[in-house]
């Protein structure tokens, strides 16, 4: 992947992707926060794509179609204002590629932010979704109130997935300070093969 650098969990999140996702896939931002991800997806996968974007406040909507507007991408992101833990309302579609970036809105309300009962509640509707050799990004923060415990929620929940059927991948920082962020790489395995 021609890393220069291992500056943090989110930069290489976005090298994963920018790797990975190719025009025409279907993409979904989970937390869509500031829209950077879903912005860089909605380029990423060009006109013949489409990214689903979701989350509880409707500032980041807000934030996130102003930054699509500015660029002309709001026809390929359908933006929805509620919670990831509700994915089945709105999609039944396969998935190429999903991202989690969880916790709260950077410059926003620290009280609302993600919670480990919605994210695994989330991630379980979300992996029946997952196409064959799909790819999933979890981007979990521990130095917040209750990051924690949804960090070990997610890390137990993907620590049992059978590995017949997922390949997982926790990137850590273990030298580092100040709780640095966890990602979680997951692929969904191809069983035809």
């Amino acid at each position: 992947m021609g890393y220069k650098n291992f500056i943090n969990a989110i930069e290489i999140g976005k090298k994963i992707m920018k790797e990975y996702v190719k025009a025409g896939y279907i993409a979904l931002d989970c937390t869509i926060g500031n829209g950077n991800d879903t912005l860089l997806l909605a380029h990423l996968v060009g006109k013949e794509g489409k990214v689903y974007g979701f989350d509880v406040q409707s500032i980041a909507i807000e934030i996130t179609k102003e930054k699509l507007e500015k660029q002309g991408l709001e026809d390929r992101v359908i933006l929805i204002n509620d919670s990831h833990e509700f994915i089945d309302k709105y999609i039944s579609q396969k998935l190429d590629f999903v991202i989690y970036n969880l916790g709260y809105l950077p410059r926003g309300d620290k009280e609302i932010k993600t919670e480990a009962s919605s994210t695994l509640g989330s991630i379980k509707k979300v992996l029946p979704l997952l196409k064959n050799n799909g790819l999933m990004l979890v981007t979990c923060y521990t130095g917040h109130e209750g990051g924690m415990e949804e960090w070990i929620a997610v890390r137990d929940y993907f620590k049992n997935l059978d590995q017949k059927e997922y390949n997982v991948l926790e990137f850590n920082f273990i030298n580092q300070i100040n709780n640095p962020p966890i990602l979680y790489g997951l692929e969904k395995k191809d069983r035809r093969v």
